[in-house]
């Protein structure tokens, strides 16, 4: 699809890789960073051409609501909506208790919040020639990670309905959907457990985002993720297929 021309909302563009896509498109679209935080999302997007921010809450409905009269009102509609935000707790599931609030809060921002996101703006992005929705799960979603059990659940979750998703739309819409599927990443989010020291760069994401963007390939295995799926997982597609048809 093309990449120029588009206004871009990115959840949790702040930091980390939604703050890596916004700097990679924003030269060449308009883009909308949202979080929770005002100062850090103008911080971020200070000196960055073409970046515009909104402070809201997106496991909040009514703040959802608001972001959504904002972008329609604002800047007259939508072309690709990023569900980058993320929240994730490291415990162990078996010793330290709590796995159920925890799992609740995860999937509130993980799971829940971008169906809500995608099916509140959708009739924006159906009114384009071309648009798109990109959801951003895990390598932990095809493997769960033992010191991230239930952001592993969401991510799971939400590969599964990404890719159902991306069939229903395929049908009668110009809305297509990708989803970006990053291994370990060296970000703030990910230095509890050793992302500053072993992850990749959130650069090269954003980087295999834009070119995935360009390319139509909507399954985007960053590093690591293409590995382990060409090796365990490349079968599911035919499973898929068949199931689905």
């Amino acid at each position: 699809m093309n990449t120029t021309n588009n206004t871009i909302l990115i959840t949790g563009g702040g930091s980390g890789i939604g703050l890596e896509i916004a700097k990679a498109l924003s030269p060449a679209n308009k883009i909308i960073i949202v979080g929770r935080n005002k100062e850090k999302l103008d911080a971020a997007a200070k000196g960055l051409e073409n970046v515009f921010t909104i402070q809201a809450d997106i496991t909040n409905e009514n703040d959802i609501n608001r972001l959504y009269e904002e972008v329609k009102t604002t800047f007259g509609g939508l072309n690709i909506l990023i569900n980058n935000a993320g929240n994730a707790y490291v415990y162990n599931i078996a010793n330290d208790g709590d796995a159920y609030s925890k799992a609740v809060a995860e999937f509130t921002t993980n799971y829940f919040a971008p169906i809500r996101l995608s099916e509140k703006f959708l009739p924006l992005l159906k009114q384009q020639n071309e648009a798109a929705i990109v959801n951003v799960s895990s390598i932990v979603g095809f493997v769960p990670g033992a010191n991230l059990p239930t952001y592993s659940d969401s991510k799971a979750a939400l590969h599964s309905h990404t890719k159902l998703l991306r069939y229903e739309l395929a049908k009668d819409t110009n809305v297509k959907v990708f989803e970006l599927m990053p291994p370990l990443v060296a970000t703030d989010f990910s230095a509890e457990i050793g992302g500053k020291e072993n992850g990749i760069p959130a650069s090269d994401v954003a980087n295999d985002l834009v070119k995935a963007l360009q390319e139509d390939i909507y399954e985007i295995r960053v590093g690591n993720t293409g590995l382990l799926y060409d090796n365990f997982f490349a079968a599911t597609e035919g499973a898929f297929a068949t199931f689905n048809n």
